[in-house]
Order: structure tokens, then C-alpha cells, then sequence
């Protein structure tokens, strides 16, 4: 819980420009990766110089800073994992994230000051392991995406109340149990638990008969039928009531992957609606339950929270994309937004503005003009400038943003 005594928004941080958009709009703590050791290698992830820097861009809001170091850890790296903890240390992160045992005795002797939290790789299902890992010196544990809304208010009453509990409220799911795959290291030797998965889950597929090669049969989901692999997405915003009341100490959002325009939309809708924990009733306005639809996504699930799933949990295939980044503001002069483009939009569009902790507003693009003040139709050029008439200033870092319509993508 955080000291306002509301679950704590739990964003992340890919690089430094999603980190300042976590900041921007509302988490209460962002979790990274540095070059070493982090399930995530498809984002830049964080130098030590940089993550310096980020600590106390971070600590400077009274946000909290978690790094990870749970991947799967091979003899040759041992070595150097106790100057690496020490390093982390050095630079100002709060805790770090781990799912090896080893690893986590090791942090306790090196490194007693950081605060331990237990990776989702680990598989914590019950209330024995999640309390034995606590006297093994864990702060928190990040509980598996597989568990049922009963089965952790089982592990919260069975567990000391200084043990804080992590759950995944937002994001992709892997088909494999708590994110432990092993397809994507047959399929191409890029090694999933080591921060390299090449998603093979996302991949489209084909059926062949041993005696027709050649022929590839498409693989669909009918009436009484699956499809494999594939999972959809992740979204429990509606029922962020249930899970406080259960026993959540954080709402995890996924996607250290994913853009700045995702990691701001998220921690936006995110705040906004764990703010409303405050009130008698949990009622989130339309405006916010849409908001998870305005980011590239799967169609939307909610898991194991209420059990073993009834209907499907995997999706054909695709991406549903119908909202974009148009831009971000710069600045504001003499009665105009400065922006710089982050996609393409035209004269005609409406954009709307994402601002912290409220509604968007929208804004009718009925006069446009580059970085030179001349008119325009269109914004084509990547990071171009432009200038918007609004009649006032917009925080630098405002995104704005327009539905694109592109529907499902691959």
C-alpha cells in the first residue's frame, strides 16, 4: 500500500522517455531493466549512468524505483552478480525484482539494504511458499497470473501483513505458466527466461497432414473449438475493488516493451481508477473504462481472477490498433500548442489531449501549421513540428493523440 493507503500503481519503464511518461501521469512506482540480467531485452533498458539519473528523476516525485534481475541465471554470470548488486544499489533503486533462489540469498549477504521482491517467474501459488519466502528475507512477492481472486485472498490471510502482494492487472499473458516458456528457445534459440522471447505464441499457424505436404490448413476458433496459442490481453481495471479488497498491495501493469504513448495511457487509466478506491463504491466513469481500448492490445480477459476461465482464452491473431500518438506538446505561444509529430494525422482529424489524472479533452485540428508557421494539410515527416490553435497552455510531455481506425493489425 502506498502511504495515501491505496494499492500502488505499478508502471513500466522501458527506457528513460516511458520512465518520464510513468512519471508524467501517475505511478507510484515504475520497475526497469538494467544491461544485465532483465527478462526484457527487447527495450533499451537502463545503463548504471542512466538509471542514476532515473532514481532521481523518480525519488525527486516520491516514486519508487524496482530493477530486475530475474532471469534464469547461467554458471559463467555468478561471478559477476555481486558487483552488479552492488552497482544497483549505488545508483538508488529501491529493490530489486528476483525469481532464483540463489540470486536471492546472495542479494541478502551483498546487499541487506535492497528491498527483495519475488518475480512472477517463480510460480508463488500458495500461501507456504509466499510465507517461507518471507523469512528467507522478501519484501514482496509477485503472485502468478493464474491465481483466482480466492486463492490470494487465501495467501493475504495466511501470510504475515508485513509481506506485501504484487498482482498483474494490465497487459499481455503468456500461455506459458507464470511466463516460464520454452517455445521460443526450440523454436528459434532466443531464450524466453532470459529476456529474449521472440513470441512464437503470437505467431499464426497451420496444420499439416504428414501424407499432403504442401497443404496448410488454417487452424480457427468455431463454436466448439480453440485455438492454439495465442492469448488475449489482460484487463482488470473494472474490478481493481475485488483485488484491493482481497488483499493486492500493487497493480502491476505489463509492457517494458511497449511505447511511451502505452506506458502513459496505462499509468493514466490506472491512477485515475485506483484513486477511486477512496470512495464508498467503485465506480469508474465510461470515459475510464474505455480507456484500456485506446492502447494496441488483444482482445481483453480477466484470467484466473474468477476462476478457470469458461470461454476461450486464445484469439485468432492481431493486435487491435485503433488509437495513436499524434504528437507531443513542446509548448504554448501566442494562442497555439507546439507540438512535435509521432504520427501522421491530417486537417479535418480531432486529436484529443491525455491529461494527468483527468478526461481527455478534445481538440479539432481545423488549423495546422509546421515549425515555419506555414499552413499545412498533414504532419508526414517523422518528429516534424507543428502548432495547434488552444486557447491555453498544455504541460510539455502532454500526448496527443487521434483513432486511427487501422483495426486489427498482425
Amino acid at each position: 500500500m502506498t502511504q495515501k493507503g491505496l494499492p500502488e500503481v505499478l508502471v513500466p519503464a522501458g527506457d528513460m522517455e516511458r520512465l518520464e511518461a510513468a512519471l508524467r501521469y501517475g505511478a507510484d512506482a515504475v520497475y526497469l531493466g538494467g544491461k544485465q540480467h532483465s527478462m526484457r531485452s527487447a527495450p533499451k533498458n537502463f545503463t548504471l549512468e542512466e538509471l542514476v539519473a532515473g532514481c532521481k528523476k523518480a525519488h525527486a516525485q516520491g516514486v519508487r524505483v524496482y530493477c530486475t534481475v530475474n532471469t534464469l541465471l547461467k554458471n559463467e554470470e555468478v561471478e559477476a552478480l555481486p558487483a552488479y548488486l552492488h552497482d544497483l544499489a549505488d545508483c538508488g533503486v529501491d529493490a530489486v525484482i528476483l525469481a532464483d533462489m540463489g540470486v536471492l540469498m546472495l542479494c541478502r549477504r551483498e546487499v541487506p539494504e535492497l528491498e527483495v521482491h519475488i518475480s512472477t517467474q517463480a510460480g508463488v501459488t500458495n500461501y507456504l511458499t509466499a510465507r517461507e519466502l518471507y523469512k528467507l528475507g522478501a519484501k514482496r512477492v509477485v503472485l502468478a497470473r493464474e491465481l483466482s481472486l480466492e486463492e490470494i485472498r487465501g495467501i493475504r490471510q495466511n501470510t504475515p501483513p508485513e509481506l506485501e502482494l504484487e498482482y498483474f492487472v494490465q497487459g499481455a499473458m503468456c500461455v506459458s505458466f507464470s511466463g516460464r516458456c520454452l517455445l521460443s528457445n526450440y523454436f528459434t534459440g532466443r531464450d524466453g527466461n532470459r529476456g529474449e522471447c521472440a513470441q512464437p505464441c503470437r505467431w499464426r499457424y497451420h496444420l499439416v497432414e504428414e501424407t499432403r505436404p504442401g497443404q496448410y490448413f488454417p487452424i480457427s476458433e468455431e463454436e466448439n473449438g480453440t485455438y492454439i496459442l495465442n492469448a488475449k490481453d489482460l484487463c482488470l481495471l473494472p474490478h481493481l475493488d475485488k483485488l484491493r479488497d482481497a488483499g493486492v498491495d500493487s497493480f502491476k501493469i505489463e509492457g517494458r516493451a511497449k511505447s511511451a504513448y502505452y506506458v502513459a495511457v496505462a499509468a493514466n487509466a490506472y491512477r485515475c481508477a485506483a484513486d477511486l478506491l477512496k470512495n464508498e463504491v467503485y465506480a469508474p466513469p465510461q470515459w475510464l473504462l474505455e480507456e484500456p481500448d485506446k492502447l494496441s492490445h488483444r482482445p481483453y480477459c480477466t484470467g484466473f481472477l474468477f476462476g478457470r476461465p469458461e470461454d476461450s482464452q486464445q484469439v485468432p491473431g492481431g493486435y487491435i490498433r485503433t488509437w495513436e500518438a499524434a504528437g507531443v506538446v513542446e509548448g504554448w505561444e501566442k494562442g497555439r500548442l507546439l507540438c512535435s509529430q509521432r504520427n501522421k494525422f491530417q486537417l479535418g482529424d480531432t486529436l484529443e489531449a491525455l491529461l494527468p489524472g483527468k478526461p481527455p479533452v478534445k481538440i479539432p485540428v481545423e488549423d495546422l501549421r509546421n515549425g515555419e508557421g506555414e499552413p499545412i494539410q498533414a504532419t508526414p515527416h517523422a518528429t516534424m513540428a507543428f502548432s495547434l490553435p488552444w486557447e491555453e497552455p498544455l504541460p510539455a510531455g502532454t500526448i496527443l493523440r487521434f483513432c486511427s481506425g487501422k483495426g486489427i493489425q498482425p
